[in-house]
């Protein structure tokens, strides 16, 4: 889990998704933003439609977290990461997991 400095609030997110730079993959879209601070800010919007339980959405969340926070120091700017339509993501999926892993990798890879 990261601290909450490295985290966007909900109103901090309208203005990353209006004043974007997109970065696609299969799952999942990056929408970058520039900021003034010295340090990257992140969010994950994962609607009902792509995980059907608050647990399964937590733990993409916290997994996203984890994997963003190895890259702090390549990244500038705030990053909010949206799932594709028609995506449907488990925690019980083994492979689900493993892909989404390799895809969030390969897209803060691009952003750098």
């Amino acid at each position: 889990m990261i601290a909450k400095q490295y985290r966007l609030k909900e109103s901090q997110i309208g203005k990353v998704l209006r004043y974007k730079k997109p970065f696609f993959s299969n799952i999942l879209i990056a929408n970058v933003s520039k900021n003034r601070l010295e340090y990257p800010r992140f969010a994950l919007i994962l609607s009902g439609k792509v995980t059907k339980t608050s647990v399964d959405r937590n733990f993409y969340r916290r997994l996203s977290y984890d994997i963003c926070g190895e890259y702090f120091t390549k990244i500038s700017g705030d990053i909010v990461l949206v799932a594709k339509k028609g995506t449907i993501l488990s925690r019980k999926d083994s492979q689900m997991v493993q892909k989404f892993t390799q895809e969030l990798h390969s897209l803060l890879h691009k952003i750098k």
